[in-house]
């Protein structure tokens, strides 16, 4: 019996049992569904904080005091302190691989301006920071070297800072007091709303870093050290030479460990790739569980449709139809339920994925591997598990099946 003819023996058995048929495909389209949601969901998130990263800029280093932890290592209280203004300033000095350099110390407090305040914190910094995190004067102006080297009581503000300190006024040479120190407002930077790890980026209130370490903490030490390598590819040369600097100015020993720790930007992103791949493919597997019980309503389904089918089986054995006609006419029936829910399953995937990004505003991606990899994975499912039922249907003697009630 040729192809066509068993194609339409298949799709008159389906046509005969809608129902049956639509909840054996549903377990497949919810499946499929699903698998395109959450891989878009996570292609999406991966894609956000790439994006993210790579407006901070991708050839950013991050200096902290204090060894590397990830081991697990206790932290000496003392070694906190690891960083000092001279460390800046010699690296400022002799770095040769080094676009942008900034010290960096913040002060947490309470806000004043007139009759409002809020919490948030004061970061203290050079005018390189706002290359190094790509950053933007709206309105007013930034802070002078002059102004760093007297401690000058300025500053300049993010949007929200704005938002909660001046909701209707100019704040252009206000006032803001910090633990009741005043800084003049002299700059309002270009919004950039919240990062892939939910900060506000526009909650920010920036100064100089002399003033904050003067003025509102009363240290020597720094909180940590910005830089950007020249360009992405001297990244690396640009963290060896920092190494070398720092143990130096730190007379550290060839057998010690490093008193400080350096990240990169490629590290930063390559450890949230990691986490986001980890968080898909986890996602991914709890949907793929869907296709696996998709996958056995089609067997179980097909198992019963060969018991009820048992008497017609042996007649059309016994005027001609070999075993592998029936065989292959209950593998088309699984697999055409298959990719009927399959197609179905994508448009609602697809469907879905946009409709959560504008309704939830996450972040979505859809990626044509992962609908055709769906869509492929939907279609062997129906094979693989309409095989056993269409196998024993083959294997029926014509003469019992006949006399089968």
């Amino acid at each position: 019996m040729n192809i066509g003819n068993l194609f339409k023996i298949a799709l008159k058995a389906i046509a005969a049992n809608k129902m049956r048929s639509f909840l054996t495909a549903l377990g497949i389209i919810i499946g499929v569904a699903s698998v395109i949601a959450m891989l878009a969901i996570g292609q999406g998130s991966k894609k956000s904080i790439q994006a993210q990263i790579s407006e901070m800029g991708s050839n950013m280093i991050m200096i902290h005091p204090g060894a590397d932890m990830r081991g697990g290592v206790r932290q000496d209280p003392t070694a906190m302190q690891t960083l000092k203004l001279e460390n800046y300033q010699k690296l400022r000095e002799e770095c040769t691989y080094l676009a942008a350099i900034t010290p960096q110390v913040s002060s947490s407090g309470q806000l004043i301006a007139g009759g409002n305040n809020y919490s948030s914190s004061v970061t203290g910094i050079a005018q390189d920071y706002l290359t190094i995190r790509q950053l933007k004067v709206k309105d007013g102006e930034m802070f002078s070297d002059n102004d760093i080297r007297t401690a000058a009581k300025l500053c300049v503000i993010g949007k929200t800072i704005v938002d909660n300190l001046f909701p209707s006024e100019e704040p252009i040479g206000k006032i803001i007091r910090v633990n009741q120190v005043p800084f003049k407002v002299i700059g309002v930077l270009e919004s950039k709303g919240y990062n892939s790890m939910g900060q506000d980026q526009d909650d920010v209130v920036l100064a100089p870093y002399t003033t904050v370490m003067k003025r509102l903490l009363a240290q020597t030490y720094l909180s940590g050290i910005f830089a950007s390598a020249i360009t992405e590819d001297m990244t690396e040369n640009a963290v060896s030479e920092i190494t070398t600097i720092l143990r130096r100015e730190h007379k550290l020993k060839t057998t010690d460990d490093d008193d400080f720790t350096i990240r990169t930007q490629q590290e930063l992103s390559s450890m949230m790739n990691t986490t986001t791949d980890l968080m898909t493919t986890l996602l991914a597997c709890i949907a793929g569980i869907s296709l696996l019980v998709g996958g056995i309503g089609i067997m179980n389904i097909m198992y019963v449709s060969v018991t009820e089918r048992t008497r017609e089986i042996g007649l059309r054995m016994s005027v001609g139809a070999r075993g592998m006609d029936i065989l292959s006419q209950f593998l088309i029936e699984a697999v055409v339920i298959s990719i009927t829910g399959g197609l179905i399953g994508v448009l609602i995937g697809c469907g879905a994925s946009y409709m959560i990004k504008a309704v939830a505003h996450w972040p979505v991606y859809i990626q044509p591997w992962s609908v055709l990899l769906s869509f492929l994975v939907c279609t062997l499912t129906g094979v693989f598990f309409g095989w056993y039922p269409a196998k024993k249907a083959a294997a029926l003697d014509p003469i019992e099946a006949l006399r089968y009630e």
